[in-house]
């Protein structure tokens, strides 16, 4: 697989990403100019051991070696991520991952920057991303925070994507 599809790959699996991230528009929150960076260890209660529930997959932050595994189905397509997941002192939350779907594998680095204001979370998808309110406070149901569920809802579902992605190859 040349480089131009694997890139277009790595693109497209991590697209439907926190899509409310896409959703804000241009306006930035307001108080976000004051908020101040999350530490690296606020960063990690708030994912260590939870999965990242998407529109179409879900994403796993385990305490394990640092292990992120997903997995998804965005526009019908299945595919599965394995990796590792950090967090930079900048207050950054990476996953660093393989990508794998029937078109082929890809590598890709996802990064969210993270601030805190009060009890409010700020979220935006590096490097491009826009700010938004990713825990109001108090946190609403329909806030990005409340895709964070406590446990691995990952596992279950990566044996029959790993399947359905290798048959066709």
């Amino acid at each position: 697989m040349s480089m131009l599809p694997k890139m277009f790959l790595a693109v497209a699996l991590t697209s439907g990403i926190a899509t409310a991230a896409s959703a804000a528009g241009t306006n930035e929150p307001a108080g976000i100019e004051t908020a101040k960076l999350m530490s690296s260890a606020e960063i990690y209660r708030l994912y260590n051991q939870n999965s990242w529930m998407w529109k179409a997959g879900a994403g796993y932050f385990s305490t394990k070696a640092r292990r992120f595994t997903a997995w998804s189905r965005e526009n019908g397509s299945p595919s599965f991520g394995m990796g590792r997941w950090f967090i930079t002192e900048s207050g950054k939350l990476c996953f660093n991952a393989d990508w794998h779907a029937k078109t082929g594998t890809a590598t890709a680095i996802t990064c969210f920057s993270h601030r805190k204001k009060g009890g409010l979370i700020y979220q935006k998808r590096e490097p491009d991303g826009q700010w938004y309110v990713f825990k109001s406070a108090p946190a609403q149901a329909t806030d990005e925070f409340a895709k964070l569920r406590r446990g691995d809802y990952v596992s279950s579902q990566l044996g029959g994507i790993e399947m359905s992605v290798s048959k066709t190859r």
